[in-house]
């Protein structure tokens, strides 16, 4: 990710919308994300994320 926070991507999950900076308010904001395309597929990486880990939970309570 580039070093300068405000100028990179992010997911506002109130509006569906992405953004370049710092545009909306944090708590609506899901990023940061280098590109674009990767903002535009925030909600993907957060159903994987959170698949990955219920399974990780999962084994760990075998």
């Amino acid at each position: 990710m580039a070093e300068d926070i405000e100028h990179e991507y992010w997911y506002n999950a109130k509006t569906g919308a992405v953004e370049q900076g710092f545009q909306s308010p944090a708590q609506d904001r899901i990023g940061p994300f280098a590109t674009h395309e990767e903002a535009s597929h925030a909600l993907d990486k957060l159903r994987e994320n959170s698949a990955k880990w219920a399974e990780e939970e999962a084994a760990e309570d075998r």
